[in-house]
This record gives structure tokens, sequence and C-alpha cells, in this order.
């Protein structure tokens, strides 16, 4: 009767989560500073603004970069990027993934699939990530 209860509560153990959902605003802050993902697993994130003011002024993206990569240096470059969403292009080999830059009350998926690390995050509006909208995505 007893060998019986260790599997069963190992089949109802609950799985990892599969999908996050981030929100930024008005204030230049994530919602979560820190993601857990599992690796090698398709994991779904959604930002989503839920400011008020106009994009042009306070838009949002969240960028993905690869481990080791220097958020700070990223944010200085996007600055110079705003044809582009503000993703700078000469750096697009540190850019793991990243949403479109959104305006008031809109939101967008993306789906990483990654190996095990960690993986730093930021919104590359002017300013943003320098005033702490940023995060790591740990991958384990």
């Amino acid at each position: 009767q007893s060998s019986a209860a260790p599997a069963k509560a190992e089949a109802s153990a609950p799985q990892a989560a599969t999908s996050v959902e981030v929100t930024g605003g008005d204030n230049m802050k994530f919602s979560l500073t820190r993601i857990e993902a599992p690796a090698n697993t398709d994991f779904k994130i959604t930002l989503v603004n839920i400011g008020t003011q106009p994009k042009e002024v306070m838009g949002h993206n969240l960028v993905i970069l690869k481990p080791g990569s220097d958020v700070n240096a990223y944010a200085a470059a996007a600055l110079t990027a705003k044809a582009n969403d503000y993703i700078p292009e000469n750096l697009n080999d540190q850019v793991v993934a990243h949403t479109p830059l959104l305006g008031p009350r809109k939101s967008a998926d993306i789906t990483v699939n990654l190996p095990p690390g960690e993986y730093p995050y930021l919104c590359s509006f002017p300013a943003h990530a320098q005033v702490g909208m940023k995060g790591v995505l740990v991958v384990k």
C-alpha cells in the first residue's frame, strides 16, 4: 500500500509552465523581472502594454538577448534605431527573439525554445532599460 503512494504523487507533479504573461505600463517597469522556462521546450511569452500613453512616447517591447550580452550596451545602441522600432540591426546577432514595439493596450507573443542558460531581456525603447525595464529569462 505505501509503495503505491509515491508513484501516485509522482504522477500528479505539476508540469512546468509553458507560457507566461508580462505586462509593461506607463511606469516603465515589467511585471516580471525573472521568468523561468523549461529547457528545449516551446515557451510562449506574451507582452501586454497596459499603459495609456501613445506608442511614440511610451512604447514597449521585449527583447531577449543571448546569455552574456550587455543589456546596457544594447539599450544604448537602440537609441539610434528608431526607424527599426529600437532594434539595432548591427546587434541582431545578440538577439534571441523580440516582440514588435507596442502601443497602449496592445499585446504580442513570442515563442522560444532554448537550451539552459540565463537570457537577459529588456525594453529597448529609449531610457526604459536604464530605469529598470529589464529582467532575466532563466532556462533550466
